[in-house]
Parts: C-alpha cells; structure tokens; sequence
C-alpha cells in the first residue's frame, strides 16, 4: 500500500513537504503525531491524526504516538484565543494511560513487527532539561524573526494586543521542534504528521533538525475537517463528542455518525474508516441510487462504532435505535441497559415518581394523570386507551384500571410511558 496515494484518495493531505514520498518509498521510516493530554479520552476531533497513523502502520511504517506531558502542561496557541489551564503531572500521567488504552483499538502496540507503534511522553525527556541548556543548546538555532513568521503566532498577536501572549506560549513551536528533534535523533524518526493548524510547529522541527545535525525531515498534515453546513465538526448541544463512553455513550456516539448529511457522508466514510476504495465508490453509488436509505450513513456509524467501542455496542445502539424510531418490541427494551436507556430517551419528559407507591400497587389512570402527569386528565386517558394509543413498555395498555406494581419496573427504576406513536415519558421511582 502507498500511504501517499492512499491517503490522496481520501481526502486527508493539507501539504506535505518535498520529498516526503520519496523517503517512504525508499525505506520503512517511523512518523510521530502528538496528541494533546488535557483530557483522559480523545474525542472525534482527534481521530483524523489518529487514522493517518493507523494507515501510515498499514503501509509497512512505524507510527509513533507522543503524548505532550511537557508541551501539555504549556498550551499550544495554533488557533487558541487564550492561554489554558495547565495541568499537574499525576494528571498527565492519568490521561496518558486513558489514551493509550483508546490508541490501542487502532495501533498494533503489542506485536513483534518492526513496525509496531510506540507511545511516547515529551515529559521523559524534557523534565530533566535545564533552562539554561535549552537555550543555550535548542535556542539560538531558531532566530526570533523565524518564530515570528509563524501564522500562530501572528493571528494570535494580531487578534487581542491587549491580552498578547506569553513567552511560555510563544516558546510552544521550540518545545515542538525539540520533541521532534529528539525523536529524529533517538527513534530515528523523519517525519511528523498532523492538522493543518500544526504545519508552522511541525516546519520548525524540520528547520532545527537541518540546523542542528545537518539531516533532512518531512512534515505531512491533513486538512481541518469541517462540516458541509460550516459547522464545526465534532461538537453537539452537549459538547465534544468523545470516545470514552462515560462522557459520550456508544448509542449518541452511534447517532452522531448516524446523523451525518449526504455530503459529510460521503466525506467521512473515506477519512474515518479504513474500508478500501473500490467498496467506499460502490456505496456513494447505491447512496446516489436510494438516498433515503442512508447506506452511507449506516455503514459510516457501524465502522466507527465498531472500532472505538465493539460490535456488541454497536448492535445494543442499532437495537436502541428501533426503540425510538422503529416498531420495536417490549423485549428488546428489557435488555436495553440503564446507560443506554437513559441515553435513548435523553431530552424526553421525565417524572419522579414514589417507588412505595408502586410497592403495593396502582392503577395505570392514577399513575398517569395524578401521580405523574403525563395525562392532563382521565378522561382523556381513557379515551387514548380505548383507541389503543396508550403503551407502557412497549406493551399496548388496554384497561386504564391495570394495577403497575415494580415488577414492571426497567432497570429495577424506570417505566417507558408512550402517548401517540412519537411522545414518550419516563418515570423514575425512587
């Protein structure tokens, strides 16, 4: 596989330096991308860099995965408004082992090929690094008019004069080229890959290598991906969508892909899945064919789903989903598990209700309309329940006088109340 022309098809080159192919043509060489620690999870915003290393070991090359433990505790100010929080170590040390488990869906880390991918901090080498050294060794082969030049840099400066930037941020792109420095020197490494945002940092490490050892380097980085309506990628109502199930389920995380338009389709599947070419262009075509059916969409939210959670939670999503939108029946909402559940019907009316009451027993129109007020009155609630628009999980109610007791209870908590074909409620006894 040529990594090059593999990832032109895709759509995942920005730029890349001259020579960049030549050198992977002429032996296998290992590439490093860094990866911001601020978090214990990556989100989907990381996943592109993350792919072009998961392509890169594919080709027969050694990915190299840093995780910025000293660069982390500074803030990179490539598209950055403000200076960040920083970070103590211990935490740095949690969120590495966090994204390493992640990486590892991705990257053969375990094997004996030598190309197995490496993770790496910048802290190692950099905690014990003197300021006086560093100035002295790394400093003076960067000149400030170089560091100027940086569009980072320069947009930074240029939006709040006032707020400015300090010389800690300012001093990101040497910590950056150091790293690559270091990794050129030690893991012979020749080539760093990332966003297009990154290309000024990555181009000073090349530019200290040549400086320093005389050697040549490449960079290679990706566009920032973008939604077709402008939006930004990545980001809902509630935030980051991330890889870590206990800050995004497997079931939003499923319908974040699953809700994807025609045309972020159609991009995403090439960039976000290693499926080969021939399969990606038969599916844009019995898309283009039956659009309704969304193919695209589906096979894009089952790659991915598959990939960073498993085929068990991709099919609990897929089940969950014909809950919500399908005619799905009061057994497969019984296996639903209470993450899931909550997950599905997130945004529904909910009531709390006394689990005492239900200890003993009450009628469904009491439990409706004066218990939790799902019903403004009984005799509307009669007059659904005649005409069979009444369920409670996903069991048609067909007397308005059945005792609910908690042995209907889901999860040992929750009863699923519909009204209609698409109004739902959900009551909590506690």
């Amino acid at each position: 596989m040529n990594f090059i022309e593999e990832l032109q098809w895709r759509g995942m080159i920005h730029t890349q330096m001259p020579g960049t192919e030549e050198q992977l043509a002429k032996e296998m060489t290992a590439a490093y991308v860094g990866i911001d620690p601020t978090a214990d999870s990556l989100h989907i915003g990381h996943l592109v860099s993350v792919m072009m290393l998961k392509h890169f070991q594919r080709a027969g090359h050694k990915p190299i995965a840093l995780v910025g433990g000293a660069t982390g505790m500074i803030g990179d100010p490539s598209g950055k408004s403000a200076e960040r929080n920083l970070l103590d170590e211990a935490a740095l040390r949690h969120n590495q082992e966090c994204i390493k488990t992640q990486l590892k869906k991705f990257l053969d880390f375990d094997s004996e090929a030598p190309n197995a991918a490496e993770l790496v901090n910048n802290y190692d080498w950099m905690k014990d690094y003197s300021f006086l050294n560093f100035i002295r060794d790394i400093g003076k082969h960067i000149t400030v008019n170089y560091m100027m030049a940086k569009d980072s840099v320069k947009k930074r400066l240029a939006n709040d004069s006032n707020v400015g930037m300090s010389f800690t941020e300012f001093s990101y792109q040497l910590l950056q080229g150091y790293d690559f420095l270091h990794l050129y020197q030690h893991k012979n490494c020749k080539l760093q890959m990332g966003g297009s945002d990154q290309w000024g940092n990555i181009t000073t490490g090349t530019e200290l290598i040549r400086r320093k050892t005389g050697g040549e380097a490449f960079a290679l980085v990706c566009p920032l991906i973008t939604k077709a309506d402008g939006g930004k990628f990545g980001k809902t109502e509630s935030g980051n969508v991330w890889l870590d199930r206990r800050y995004t389920s497997p079931y939003k995380f499923y319908q974040f892909w699953l809700n994807v338009s025609d045309a972020d389709a159609e991009k995403y599947i090439k960039i976000f899945t290693a499926i080969d070419k021939a399969e990606i262009d038969a599916l844009i075509a019995e898309h283009a064919a039956a659009p309704h059916q969304r193919a695209l969409q589906k096979r894009l939210a089952q790659e991915v789903t598959v990939m960073v959670h498993s085929e068990e939670d991709y099919n609990a999503a897929v089940e969950a989903s014909n809950i919500l939108f399908g005619n799905s029946t009061s057994e497969a909402l019984k296996k639903l598990d209470e993450e899931t559940l909550l997950a599905v019907f997130d945004g529904v009316p909910q009531f709390n209700i006394s689990r005492f009451a239900l200890t003993e027993g009450v009628k469904a129109i009491d439990l409706l309309t004066e218990t939790a007020a799902v019903f403004p009155s009984k005799g509307e609630m009669r007059k659904l329940v005649q005409s069979g628009g009444v369920s409670i999980n996903k069991e048609k109610l067909d007397n308005q006088d059945e005792i609910v007791n908690t042995s209907k209870l889901l999860n040992n908590k929750y009863l699923l109340v519909q009204k209609g074909k698409k109004n739902y409620y959900l009551l909590t006894a506690e």
